[in-house]
């Protein structure tokens, strides 16, 4: 019997853009942070166990604050670590560097807590909807580990995950008429402007519609992708390190690319009609309360999460 699939939750980045460590931030009526609104409606869609990724250097901060109240999570919690020095062996961490090696790095320190079990990948600090966990939930109690593997990705129209207070960082999607994957780019910076959308890339600016399909890094992946995307990490160091060895960074985008174009992998693009929330700046935290209350007063979450 196939295993039930596992939550995996990115946890460990520091805020930059922020100002602080966002992942634990309250937005509820009883300090709740957007994790545990995913993790309440993961649950509810199906989900009993979650690995959050997070650092050594926000353990405490993490634990004393969304870690005491998950303790009254009825989902079984699992904890990874993130750290620079999880390389692959003949290499070292570049002198000066202290950025995380992006979320590819950070799924692969998962591995030990994922086990040999189907898993949904997602942000702590992106807000996805209720929906959104129940159509990945399903799909991964279908998909099967073939010749091909079977993966998917839920994904948002660009104009609903923008922001008004800077600039954001996206996975800009190619669709094929079937509904499959074939690409996925990072844009890092993507902004709002008086005539739309657009981001910059090597001093160039290029506008893109704003009903163009993203990825919000809530991915729906097999085993498979664990054996993947390790052996494709050393290859990614080797020439990254000569590049950018301060800020390069293993996306997820990448290696995903990457086995579309081998024919190793599909990717089915699920949708969600839930409008997405993040808090990329601080300033986007009041919208985010007031969502979130109007969604508390509408009956769609109760008034305290873990009583």
């Amino acid at each position: 019997m196939a295993r039930k699939p596992v939550l995996v939750v990115m946890a460990a980045g520091m805020g930059s853009r922020y100002g602080g460590l966002k992942q634990i931030d309250p937005v509820g009526s009883q300090g709740e942070a957007i994790l545990d609104y995913s993790l309440y409606d993961a649950y509810k869609a199906g989900f009993e166990t979650a690995v959050i990724i997070i650092k050594e250097a926000i353990r405490k901060d993490f634990m004393d604050t969304v870690g005491a109240r998950l303790k009254k999570c009825p989902m079984e919690i699992r904890y990874a670590c993130q750290e620079l020095d999880k390389i692959p062996a003949g290499y070292t961490v570049p002198q000066g560097r202290a950025k995380p090696w992006g979320t590819c790095h950070a799924v692969m320190c998962a591995r030990d807590a994922i086990g040999d079990a189907p898993f949904a990948v997602i942000n702590s600090d992106d807000y996805y909807g209720a929906s959104a966990f129940r159509v990945v939930y399903d799909a991964l109690c279908q998909a099967q580990d073939g010749e091909t593997y079977d993966y998917c990705m839920v994904g948002y129209e660009l104009g609903k995950t923008v922001t008004e207070n800077g600039s954001v960082a996206r996975g800009v999607c190619q669709i094929d008429d079937k509904g499959y994957l074939t690409e996925v780019i990072e844009r890092t910076a993507i902004e709002t402007y008086e005539g739309g959308i657009r981001y910059l890339e090597d001093g160039v600016y290029t506008d893109l519609a704003p009903e163009t399909i993203v990825s919000m890094n809530m991915w729906g992946f097999m085993p498979s992708f664990l054996d993947e995307i390790e052996g494709r990490f050393a290859a990614f160091l080797k020439d990254a390190l000569k590049i950018n060895p301060i800020k390069c960074e293993f996306f997820l985008p990448l290696p995903i690319t990457q086995l579309i174009k081998e024919g190793k992998a599909t990717f089915k693009v699920l949708s969600s009609p839930d409008r997405w929330y993040g808090v990329t700046y601080s300033a986007d935290k009041p919208m985010v309360v007031a969502a979130l209350k109007a969604m508390t007063e509408e009956g769609k979450y109760p008034d305290g999460l873990w009583k």
